[in-house]
């Protein structure tokens, strides 16, 4: 079948779709498995290195700094020649920086530490940013549902990953490597394989083409794609920036602190990978269901749900018993679906307030604040737990998310809302 897009029909053009999707779903499936190494036991690495629970919440800032760099190299790359390399090779250095890890750990290095998580990092962005290459080519009453796809494939890997610690502990010590660094053997070889994947299969490449489907578009004076009903699209951009990095902040800055505030009240190494597994799990499984009701009921409606979750999950959290092991894994699946409706809501804004043309360096520059504000977030949240305790950190979590409210409730229509309100 040809690519090129004058003779591209529109049954050719949805099978490159499907074709796009099956290839991220393949890789995310992987990429899930190595995101889940630094979310389960960074901290817990570092604060055994280190010594001192207050600085724990660093590996979290250092791979999401990392991720915030390579967000905005993947964006410029992506622009300019496609999203298949872009994507491959952000896997691959997080699989390196995976592999980095691991030496650091068994040598008793913190600057090596540092430096191996800052990379693997890349690992993190990549998984974010192939979210967006499933969106290229579906239409604009689809994106959520392209959107969400893309996130339920991580929900394999994702979900494996934390409730493989005390196996992966063992195997690592079988190899005469300290048992916390099992998670990260298993997220070099998951990254390095989605980033093959990636490489060798995203083709044709999905940005590139819509690129140039766009421009034919225009030559003709038609109006193929069906855009978006959209009133100041700049605006809509923001406010789905500012719902990305709210949820992120609160996901982040909750999620990072649990294993220490569990293991500080006695729940095994296990009952930390079942917590943390069931989190990751609601992070990416509801997506099967969040995306089509983005598409049905509109992103700002959902994004104001999101935040309201939010708000939920900081009060569960504070006042459930640390002891309370159901009441854990509650409030943390509460922050995973509240941040996957923050995630496909404010997601589905961007790409519905952007053009193919600069599609991915706005995506790109909104995935760095989007990392760094999640940085931010994984300092505070351990000086903040240190100083005043998990629950007063929980309930800021809590607050900070109720300013999606207002923002979506401003936010400029979408096609999505326009749909809606003609039903």
């Amino acid at each position: 079948m040809t690519t090129s897009v004058d003779t591209i029909t529109p049954q050719q053009r949805q099978r490159l779709h499907r074709r796009t999707l099956l290839t991220v779903v393949m890789s995310q499936a992987f990429g899930g498995a190595g995101l889940a190494a630094g979310i389960s036991v960074g901290a817990l690495i570092a604060q055994d290195l280190l010594g001192t629970e207050a600085l724990s919440g660093v590996p979290t800032a250092l791979f999401t700094l990392g991720a915030a760099l390579t967000a905005f190299l993947i964006g410029r790359a992506t622009q300019r020649t496609g999203r298949r390399r872009a994507l491959g090779f952000g896997f691959i250095a997080g699989g390196i920086g995976a592999i980095g890890v691991v030496i650091a750990t068994q040598i008793s290095s913190p600057v090596f530490l540092f430096a191996s998580l800052f990379i693997y990092g890349a690992g993190t962005a990549t998984n974010m940013q192939t979210r967006y290459a499933g969106t290229d080519l579906a239409p604009a009453h689809r994106k959520g549902t392209a959107v969400s796809i893309a996130m339920v494939a991580t929900t394999i890997g994702a979900v494996a990953g934390p409730n493989l610690i005390e196996p992966l502990g063992d195997l690592a010590e079988r190899f005469g490597l300290p048992s916390l660094t099992g998670p990260f053997l298993l997220a070099a070889v998951a990254y390095l394989v989605a980033g093959s994947i990636l490489v060798t299969m995203l083709r044709p490449d999905p940005y590139v083409v819509a690129k140039q489907l766009q421009a034919q578009d225009s030559a003709q004076g038609v109006e193929v794609t069906a855009p978006p009903v959209v009133e100041k699209p700049s605006r809509l951009v923001r406010v789905g920036a500012l719902v990305l990095v709210i949820s992120q902040m609160v996901m982040v800055g909750i999620m990072t602190m649990t294993p220490v505030h569990m293991r500080a009240h006695d729940h095994s190494l296990g009952a930390v990978g079942l917590v943390i597994g069931l989190h990751v799990a609601a992070m990416w499984l509801p997506s099967l269901i969040t995306g089509p009701l983005v598409d049905r009921v509109g992103p700002r409606r959902m994004a104001i749900s999101g935040g309201i979750v939010l708000l939920a999950t900081g009060l569960l959290a504070a006042f459930a018993p640390a002891e309370n092991l159901v009441a854990l894994v509650v409030a943390l699946m509460l922050l995973g679906i509240g941040w996957n409706i923050g995630l496909v809501s404010g997601t589905t804004l961007i790409v519905h307030g952007t053009q193919p043309d600069t599609r991915a360096a706005t995506q790109g520059s909104i995935d760095v604040w989007y990392q760094i504000f999640g940085a931010g977030a994984g300092v505070f949240s351990g000086v903040l737990m240190s100083a005043a305790g998990f629950g007063i950190l929980t309930v800021v979590g809590g607050i900070l998310a109720l300013i999606i409210v207002p923002a979506a409730v401003l936010a400029p229509k979408t096609h999505a809302d326009a749909v809606t309100e003609r039903r």
